[in-house]
C-alpha cells in the first residue's frame, strides 16, 4: 500500500483546511487509518482516526470539536478536515494505514504517506 497525502499549506488563525490521504496498492478498507503530526522539534502526535468500516472516529482532545476525519472507500481516500485552525496546528502532517485502529491510535503504522505541510499565520 502507498499512501499519498496532499492538500497543505498557508492558512490564516480560523481559517480552513482539508487534507487528502489517496491509497494505492492494496488500497481496499482493510485497514483503519489515521493522520498524525510533527511540529518542529516536537514528536510526532495522533490526530485522528477512523476504523475500517467508518463508523468509529477518534480525535486527539486538541482537535476534538474542529477537525473531522472521513473516508471515501470507493475512492480509497481519507479526509482531514480542519477548521478553526490555531498557530499550534502548525506541522507537518501524515497519514497512515495499519490493520488495528488500537494501534494505529498509539502511532504503530503498517504504512505511512510522506506528510504534507500545514503552516497557520496568527
Amino acid at each position: 500500500v502507498q499512501l499519498q497525502a496532499f492538500g497543505g499549506g498557508l492558512v490564516q488563525a480560523g481559517g480552513s483546511v482539508r487534507l487528502s490521504c489517496a491509497a494505492s496498492g492494496r488500497a481496499d478498507s482493510s485497514y483503519a487509518m489515521g493522520w498524525f503530526r510533527q511540529a518542529p522539534g516536537k514528536v510526532r502526535d495522533f490526530v485522528a482516526a477512523i476504523s475500517m468500516s467508518g463508523g468509529s472516529t477518534y480525535y486527539a482532545g486538541s482537535v476534538k470539536g474542529r477537525f473531522t476525519i472521513s473516508r471515501d472507500s470507493a475512492k480509497n481516500t481519507v479526509y482531514l478536515q480542519m477548521n478553526s485552525l490555531k498557530p499550534e496546528d502548525t506541522a507537518v502532517y501524515y497519514c497512515a494505514a495499519h490493520g488495528s485502529i488500537t494501534l494505529l491510535r498509539v502511532g504503530v503504522a503498517d504504512y505511512w504517506g510522506q506528510g504534507t505541510q500545514v503552516t497557520v499565520s496568527s
